[in-house]
Parts: C-alpha cells; sequence; structure tokens
C-alpha cells in the first residue's frame, strides 16, 4: 500500500507497510541485541547460564520465535528500498552511481563509528560492504534477481549444513556449544569495571571475531543473497499489488511460517548439533521473516490497521536513529563508564527492559514525526546524500 506523505521537497508517496516491516523488525534486532548487551552470549550456554524456568522459556521463545528472524527481514528490506531508491534518483533527473556511493559510504562510516566506540555487534559495516557489492547486480530483472538471490543463499548453505552434519557425525553427534569460560570471563571483567578504552580494546576484538575474511564470506552467503531477493521483490511490485494477490500471499505467509517453525525447532527435537543449530538460524529465520514481512504486508491493506500499525510505521521512518539509540541506551546500562550491570541482569529482565525501550520508541517517534520530517540521523544522512541540506522541522500546523 503506497499513501502519500506531507510535502518536504518531494512528490512522491512511501509504501507504509515497508516501514511498518522495518519498525517490527527494530523490535526483534532488539530483543536478540539486548542479550548480547548484558551478556556475554556468544560464550555461554544459554540454557545454563541463567536460573530459573522463566530463563529457560525466555531464551527458547526468542532462540525460536526471533533469533535470526529480523536480520533477514532488514536485509530483503534494504534491497527493496534501494531499488526504489535508484527509481526516485534516475525519476529526478540525476545521476544514480555517485549518489549511491556517497549514501553507502556514510553508511560504512556510521557503522564503523557505532561498531568501534559504541557496541561490536553493528550490522551497518556489514550492510554498506554488501551494498557495494549488491551494486552489480542492481540492474538486474526481477527473475535474474529473485534467482540469483536464492541460488546464492541456498547452494552454498545447504552444502555448509552438510559438512556440519558430517562433522557432527565424525564426533558422535556432539551437542553444540559456544561455551568458552575464559572468554566469558574476560568479557565480564572488562565490561564491569573496565576503562572507555579498555572497553573499547575489548570491543574492536570481538568486533573482529565475526568480520575477518571468513565473516566476510559468510555474509556474502547469507547478507548479499537477501538484498537480491528484497531486490526482486521490488522489481515485481510485490508491496503494492498486495491486494491483487492476497489469497496467494497470505497461503505462501502461511507455508513459509509453518515451514520456518519446523525448522527452527528441529534443535528442540533432534538435539543441538553443528549442523541443526546452523540450519535453524539460517533457513527457520528466513522462511520466519519472509512470513513476519507477508502478514505485515497484509494487514497493512486493511484501513483499519492504520491507527493500530502507526507507531511501527514511525519507528521504520526511523530505524537507523533507533536502532543506534538502542545501543547507546543499553550500554551506558550495563557497561562500567555508565550505570555498570553487565552480567549482573537475567535474559527474562532484559527482555523487559528490551520491551520497555521498544515501547518508548514507538511512542517517541510517533511524537516525532509530528514535529520533523526525519529522524536525526537519517537527516544527516539524507542530507550528505544529497550534497544539499534537507528540510528538517516541519511546519507549525502541518
Amino acid at each position: 500500500m503506497r499513501r502519500k506523505m506531507e510535502s518536504n521537497g518531494e512528490a512522491s508517496g512511501r509504501i507504509v507497510s515497508i516501514d511498518r516491516m522495518r519498525g517490527f523488525s527494530l523490535l526483534g534486532i532488539l530483543l536478540v541485541n539486548m542479550i548480547s548487551f548484558h551478556s556475554p552470549y556468544f560464550s555461554i550456554d544459554p540454557e545454563t547460564w541463567w536460573n530459573g524456568n522463566i530463563n529457560v522459556f525466555t531464551y527458547r521463545f526468542i532462540d525460536v520465535w526471533i533469533q535470526a528472524s529480523f536480520y533477514p527481514l532488514f536485509a530483503m528490506l534494504f534491497g527493496y528500498g534501494l531499488v526504489i531508491l535508484r527509481e526516485r534518483i534516475l525519476d529526478k533527473g540525476l545521476k544514480f552511481t555517485p549518489f549511491v556511493v556517497r549514501r553507502l559510504s556514510l553508511l560504512l562510516l556510521i557503522g564503523c563509528l557505532h561498531a568501534f566506540l559504541i557496541w561490536e555487534g553493528d550490522i551497518l559495516i556489514t550492510y554498506a560492504v554488501c551494498g557495494f557489492v549488491f551494486l552489480f547486480f542492481l540492474g538486474w530483472s526481477a527473475k535474474r534477481l529473485m534467482i540469483a538471490g536464492l541460488v546464492i543463499y541456498i547452494v552454498p548453505n545447504v552444502f555448509l549444513v552438510w559438512m556440519l552434519g558430517a562433522a557432527s557425525a565424525v564426533e558422535g553427534g556432539a551437542a553444540f556449544s559456544m561455551y568458552d569460560a575464559q572468554a566469558a570471563k574476560q568479557a565480564m571483567t572488562v565490561y564491569q569495571t573496565g576503562s572507555f578504552a579498555e572497553v573499547t580494546e575489548q570491543r574492536m576484538t570481538e568486533w573482529y571475531k565475526n568480520n575477518n575474511l571468513t565473516g566476510l564470506f559468510f555474509y556474502l552467503i547469507t547478507i548479499l543473497p537477501l538484498f537480491l531477493i528484497g531486490a526482486g521483490a521490488a522489481k515485481m511490485r510485490l508491496f503494492e499489488q498486495v491486494h491483487r494477490n492476497k489469497k496467494k500471499i497470505g497461503a505462501f505467509a502461511a507455508g513459509l511460517a509453518a515451514i520456518g517453525l519446523l525448522i527452527k525447532f528441529v534443535p528442540y527435537l533432534y538435539g543441538r548439533t553443528y549442523w541443526t543449530d546452523y540450519a535453524q538460524d539460517i533457513f527457520g529465520g528466513a522462511m520466519l521473516a519472509m512470513a513476519y514481512a507477508l502478514i505485515i504486508a497484509l494487514l497493512s491493506e486493511s484501513r483499519k490497521m492504520d491507527r493500530v500499525l502507526y507507531p511501527l510505521e514511525a519507528a521504520g521512518r526511523l530505524s537507523i536513529s533507533n536502532y543506534l539509540f538502542q545501543s547507546i541506551f543499553s550500554t551506558m546500562v550495563f557497561y562500567s563508564y555508565g550505570l555498570g550491570y553487565y552480567g549482573d541482569v537475567s535474559i527474562f529482565a532484559g527482555t523487559m527492559l528490551a520491551l520497555s525501550i521498544y515501547a518508548s520508541q514507538l511512542a517517541f517517534s510517533s511524537w516525532w514525526l509530528k514535529r520533523f520530517y526525519f529522524g536525526p540521523v537519517e537527516w544527516l544522512w539524507r542530507s550528505g546524500s544529497y550534497l544539499h541540506i534537507q528540510k528538517f522541522k516541519k511546519p507549525p500546523g502541518i
């Protein structure tokens, strides 16, 4: 569904369902990231780290319904949005290549500031780097983009699942575990009591573990193909034509959700091994992400849902500002140079905090957009991309 927005110097409308998907994805991203904000998540066994059934239930709920199901959604929307942006830039008679190079370069800069000065789990650097590669595919047809995206995603990841399954069989079906007592102790010590310089050194070390050449390979077979799939959907005008295909989209969403959840439950049915854990995230997560997107697209076709979904829409229009605020606020609560609660919060308490932060962001985003055209980071990013200061504050009474 498209809606004509208030004038800010442009005549084009927005696809509100996409903004709502972005707003919804911010919730899932925060729920997953919050675990890493307050605990050494990648070095612990989350089934035993926190005591009590409520913590085990909370972890498993996030693991099944949230984990690895929201960054794919954001990635597909990134590809979808870049196709729309290209069309708008060309319609204005501007050159797209220098514009998008500036835009991705600025995103890379924002990501570097976020990763090295705030939180190592940044995704913006990855999006910017994959975005530069994605430019070579952007001119392809919808069909070629879809096929390429699916092939690049499915083939190498099926092979990896097979390899991990073989390795697990050789090891006698050994259970998957990320537990590293020394790394967990190091993170606890630095984030609880370290200086800002020591925290920054720890942050950069942890960032590099996931962002080396091996990490780049994984991003090229997980993030990049999702860009392609999103771009293919954009060229098919998928979310602009939902009203024409409601039954098909509904059936497809139900099928994706059912298969995605089945794969998500595999580690709980057959045990956590290397291959079950990887398949759970890569295939179950992506299918559930697509189902979430289609469900929001269907709900957005009902005018009765506009008031309910508007807070998601507002949060989605401020997605980068909200994403960065989540990191800034959370690290100031948990790190030593803030309140220093790192390691002292259970996953249940952290999840309640995340829900509170998100609810506040929904309310604040709705308030903000009544007064301003863009979020603060979005305004800076847009102004730098266009090399022209954009309108920011709305006139009274608009």
